[in-house]
């Protein structure tokens, strides 16, 4: 029973089942109040210290926390049980998913799409996707382990490894790709975007999990302060599309040329990620979640460092908000193919 009990595919709370109903409603509703209020969004946009928007730190931090909540550093040892997954993973991650997705970005904002798009505006693009690709997913990746019956350890054990090289190799890699598409990298809001989002999250999840101790109490305490998250990502949305809202109304067209590599992106990192675990015969409860890592974003720190480096109502931010809206659904496309190929992979 127990066995069945853990095999029986886990229902998507509300939150997750409908993130791009949330997102939409929250652009609708940004764009709506920046017209008609355009003064509380620029007085939001204006309450930032060291290029920091002290607003959406906020904010930022209730999306981020209880996610970090979630992350126990100490599964790191069980990595030698199953090393070809984390090895599919830290290679898209790491090596290959930030250059194809700057390299993507490059050939349709300055190449495609050159003829539809100001130069300047496509730059922006090109940078709020760099800063996507460098982001690859944390604790969205439980919800899509959960729906292909992964493996929740060893997924604990990708997200952890992940988020250790992540303080680290996020700030370079995003200083060297946009240093290669020449645009200006302002290092110290780089650092201290990295820091603030990543590092301290990351520590304030650590002490939290010291202090509540048991298991039971962590992910009691974690259910208590989610809906901060959804809190935080819609309000964030919000402020966004509100600063954007002109840009929007008058270049609709622009949102749907944004998604066109993030989708080519999406699809082609899973098709990777999913092919190198099925040829490495990485058993189906780790090659799912391997996949869905590399396939899905951190968008809550691409946002957070793209409104940090660019400002609030840049095209960087769009662009990144443009990867929220589109994550969720690509995402339950890949969990439905993968529980559909689940016979083509080893069991154990």
């Amino acid at each position: 029973m127990a066995e069945r009990e853990r095999e029986a595919p886990q229902v998507m709370g509300g939150f997750e089942r409908w993130l791009s109903v949330w997102v939409a409603l929250a652009m609708v509703g940004g764009i709506a109040i920046g017209q008609m209020a355009p003064g509380l969004v620029e007085a939001i946009a204006a309450a930032e210290v060291a290029q920091i928007n002290l607003v959406v730190a906020v904010l930022i931090w209730a999306m981020v926390y209880p996610m970090m909540v979630g992350v126990d550093f100490g599964a790191v040892s069980g990595v030698a049980r199953q090393p070809k997954g984390l090895l599919v993973t830290l290679t898209v991650n790491w090596l290959i998913k930030p250059f194809t997705m700057a390299g993507l970005a490059v050939l349709f904002f300055e190449v495609v799409f050159a003829p539809f798009i100001a130069p300047e505006d496509a730059a922006q693009y090109v940078a709020g996707l760099i800063l996507l690709g460098a982001a690859p997913c944390t604790a969205m990746v439980f919800v899509w382990s959960q729906l292909t019956r992964g493996d929740e350890t060893y997924t604990l054990v990708q997200v952890s490894v992940n988020d250790l090289i992540m303080i680290v190799a996020f700030a370079p890699i995003v200083a060297l790709l946009l240093g290669v598409t020449e645009i200006e990298v302002p290092w110290e809001t780089l650092v201290l975007a990295t820091i603030l989002y990543v590092v301290l999250p990351l520590a304030a999840g650590f002490v939290t999990r010291r202090v509540l101790g048991s298991t039971v109490r962590i992910e009691a305490f974690t259910a208590q302060v989610k809906p901060a998250s959804v809190i935080g990502l819609v309000a964030t949305v919000a402020i966004l599309f509100g600063l954007q809202g002109s840009v929007i109304l008058n270049r609709p067209l622009t949102i749907v040329l944004i998604a066109v590599p993030i989708l080519i992106q999406s699809y082609g990192i899973f098709a990777l990620a999913y092919g190198a675990a099925w040829w490495l015969r990485v058993p189906h409860r780790i090659a799912a979640p391997c996949a869905m890592i590399g396939t899905s974003n951190f968008f809550e720190l691409a946002v957070a460092v793209a409104i940090s480096l660019f400002g609030l109502n840049s095209g960087a931010a769009l662009a990144t908000v443009v990867g929220v809206l589109v994550e969720v659904p690509v995402m339950l496309s890949l969990v439905s193919f993968a529980n559909r190929s689940r016979r083509r992979f080893p069991e154990s």
